[in-house]
Parts: C-alpha cells; structure tokens; sequence
C-alpha cells in the first residue's frame, strides 16, 4: 500500500517549492483535452534534470507511491491522468537542445521542449525535426506516446525518428538505450520497447532523434471532390503510384465547415484533401502536376497549388487548428476525439462506414486524418446536458474500433491507448497483450509506474 504523506513529505525535503499540492496546479495535471473526469495527482513534482527525476522515483519506488510523467498534457486517451493517485512528474523545466550534430543530421534533446520550440532552434542548421502531430506536443510525449502526424506519410512516426534514449525506471536505475549509430544489430531493441510505452516502463529524459534537412522547394495545394469517396480513392492512388507526398490530409464537409469559420480559408465547404511537396523546384512541380491529374480523374474540383510561405503557414495553421474550430461550431458541447489507421485499400471502406454510422445516428461527427497512411480521427461532439448523446458517440466509437480490427487495422494510428482504449488491446494484439503486460512486470514490479494505463497487471 502506498503511503502518500510520507511521499510528499520526503519530496518536499528534497524539491522544496518545486513539489506543489496547489489544488489549482492537481486540477491543472489532472484534467485531458477529451472527455474524461478529472483525476488530479496527489503532489505535483517539478524535475529539472534526470538525477532529480531518478530522486523522485527513488522515493516514491520506497513508498509504493505511482508516478505519472507529465509533458503539456495534450493526449487524448487519458494516458497523463493520475487515475490511482500520487505523483505526476512534471518534465516542463526539462526543455533544452543538448547538442546538435549537424554533420550527423541528429540531435540530443531534454522531454521537455515542444516540437516547435526545437525547430526554431533548428533554424539556423538548415535541418528541422519532421514529425508533426498538430498540437505543439513535447518531445518527450511524443516520444512516449510513439506520435505520428500530418508528415508521417514521408517522415515516419517517432519510432522511425527516435536513435536513442535516456530513461529512468521504476528503481531509479538511470539507463541508456541505442546510440547515434544509424542502425544497429546489438542486443534487444529497448529504445523501440521504450517509445509508445506511454510512462509505463520508465520516465523518459533524453532523446536522440534523426533530423532532416530542409527541402529546397515546398509546395502547398488543396482539392475540392464531390465526396469523401473521391477524396479517399485520390489518396490511394498517389500512395499506390509512389508519389512521395510530405502531407495529404483529408478533411470532410463539415471539418471544412469548421475551418471556413475558425480560419477564414473562403474554400467550398465539400471535402478536401490538403497535400504538401518537398523536394526541389523540378520535383515539387512534378508531384503537384501528378496530383493534379489524378484528381481530376476522380471527379476532383479546384486544384489549387502555392510555393508561397504565407500560404502555407494559413492552410497548416487552420489544419492543426481543427480540434479548436470545430468544436467552436457548437460552443458549450464536449469533444471525444478517436482515431484508427487501417491498411490503405480498406481506407474508403472505413471512412464511409464511419460517415454514414454517424449520419444514422444524428450524431455531429467530422472526420479528417493524415490518410496517406490511412490514419483518420473522428471528433464526436456532444452536449453535456444530454449524456445520452455521449452514449451515442462512445457506441460509435467503438464501431470504429472493431471496424478497424476487422479490415487488418489497428484502434489507434497515433493518439495511443492510455485508459480510453486498453478494452481494445487483447481483440488486437491476443496473447502478445499478456507477454506485454509480462515486460511490465518485470521493469516494475510495484506497478508504480503510471498504473492503469496500457496494459493490466492485477
């Protein structure tokens, strides 16, 4: 049994002020940006170098107490809320560049620096960091939540762009894992164990991540079609034929809607795929014209292309401002946001089941998603005062799910399992479900470490 006072009371010894128990600051780091109810931690801890935070598990590992890690707290699944109690490590003050390697295309970074905090300090090397999941997410929840996004489609996911790492585990062993090596042969792959674990195997404090350089020529387009079909069948045609698209993003009618009135975009409100080109002048104009074409052949509209800065700052500001706008459509409603990612030739399939599951139920619903890699999100909104509406949306999320499962997909592309999606984990992954939870045993055998999250161990 975990004994808090005596948590709290040695954490103050050794952080001082740095260990808060401000209700204001608990509800802070105990709320998520979806539906869940609030779940403050007992104490919040400010760490500000990986010997504190190996500290501060050290501590809590004597007193059974849970630990969860904090970055900014933008997960949607739950996975930052302290649902048993204790501890949340705050990682916020953990926010500096190591060191660049500019010749080796690679940088060392603390948890705590969002993504594009590290790209503007990128600036002057000519590299940037490519993963881009919409919100302005820390480095180290990207790492442990193994983020994707709009550019996955050409960069990859943090698995592909994460070498190595520096984690505390639950004893508050300080361990290394990978190197800056670009691939290696040597030993179990801990580093991969490690990303997407969500805080439940160690805390994460420093990260080694791959760097590219920044493209010569970048373009920008947007398409309108007649209907989310059109769109898809688009999407899969590019990915099919090898055009290497940076973005492709779906967005539906109402999603467009959405961002006509949040970002004043003027475009017709029928669904759009927003696309970006990396490469040099020749190449960007060679796989917009290519785009082009292929929408046109699905009954695509206005294609519409741009190399110009400020457009492209306006289309992906309004992108990654979705979440915001269409919930501004209905002022006062909650949002659950889910995601799955399906294999790309069951995309339209599940796309269309999903829009029309929505339509028969009344239910307010957009859909949008970095479908290159066939990940889309649905975004229920419902009224609070109406918890039969959230009834709704929880039923057709999970449609959503077990529809992924059965085209080959997966419940989650990029938003993670935390609490919202651990009902799905045995139907996806069968006994390899227990050998997780096995793992989990082993790094931690209090299960201190963000307990309740991924996987069950009691």
């Amino acid at each position: 049994m975990s004994d808090i006072a005596a948590t709290i009371a040695e954490l103050q010894t050794l952080l001082g002020k740095r260990l808060n128990t401000n209700k204001a600051v608990l509800d802070q780091h105990g709320q998520s940006e979806t539906y869940f109810a609030l779940a403050p931690p007992d104490a919040v801890a400010f760490a500000r170098n990986t010997q504190e935070v190996s500290d501060i598990v050290k501590i809590c590992a004597k007193h059974s107490c849970p630990i969860i890690p904090w970055g900014v707290g933008t997960s949607l699944e739950g996975h930052a809320l302290a649902i048993k109690g204790g501890v949340t490590v705050s990682l916020a003050e953990m926010d500096k560049v190591v060191k660049v390697y500019q010749e080796d295309l690679l940088v060392i970074v603390q948890p705590g620096i969002t993504r594009e905090a590290l790209n503007e300090d990128l600036r002057a090397t000519g590299l940037f960091f490519p993963v881009d999941p919409g919100a302005n997410a820390t480095i180290g929840g990207m790492t442990a939540t193994r983020a994707s996004g709009t550019t996955a489609v050409r960069y990859g996911t943090m698995k592909e762009n994460v070498l190595a790492l520096e984690v505390v585990l639950a004893d508050g062993r300080i361990i290394r894992t990978g190197t800056r090596a670009k691939k290696s042969s040597s030993g179990y792959d801990l580093t991969n164990l490690m990303v997407g674990s969500e805080g439940t195997l160690g805390i994460i404090t420093e990260i080694t991540l791959r760097l590219q350089g920044q493209p010569d020529a970048i373009a920008a387009a947007v398409c309108d079609f007649p209907d989310v079909e059109a769109a898809v069948n688009t999407v899969i045609a590019a990915v099919q034929m090898g055009v290497p698209m940076a973005r492709m993003e779906l967005l539906d009618a109402s999603s467009m809607q959405a961002l006509n009135n949040y970002s004043q975009l003027g475009l017709p409100e029928k669904p759009h795929l927003f696309m970006e080109f990396h490469g040099s002048d020749a190449s960007v104009a060679e796989q917009s014209g290519l785009l082009k074409e292929l929408a046109g052949d699905m009954g695509g509209g206005d294609f519409q292309w741009s190399t110009k800065t400020e457009d492209r700052n306006k289309l992906w500001a309004a992108r990654h401002a979705a979440f915001l706008a269409t919930k501004a459509l209905k002022p006062g409603f909650d949002g659950m946001s889910t995601d799955v990612c399906v294999p790309i030739s069951k995309l339209a399939e599940a796309i269309t089941d999903t829009a029309k599951d929505a339509a028969d139920h009344g239910m307010f619903a957009p859909i949008l998603g970095h479908v290159g890699d066939g990940n889309y999100h649905t975004l229920f909104l419902t009224d609070p005062n109406k918890p039969e509406e959230l009834a709704i949306a929880q039923k057709l999320s999970h449609r959503m799910n077990t529809r992924a499962l059965a085209l080959g997909g997966t419940v989650t592309g990029e938003h993670g399992i935390g609490v919202g999606k651990m009902k799905y984990m045995a139907e996806e992954h069968g006994a390899a479900w227990s050998i997780m939870a096995d793992i989990k045993r082993t790094l931690d055998p209090q299960n201190i470490m963000n307990p309740g999250k991924v996987v069950q161990v009691n």
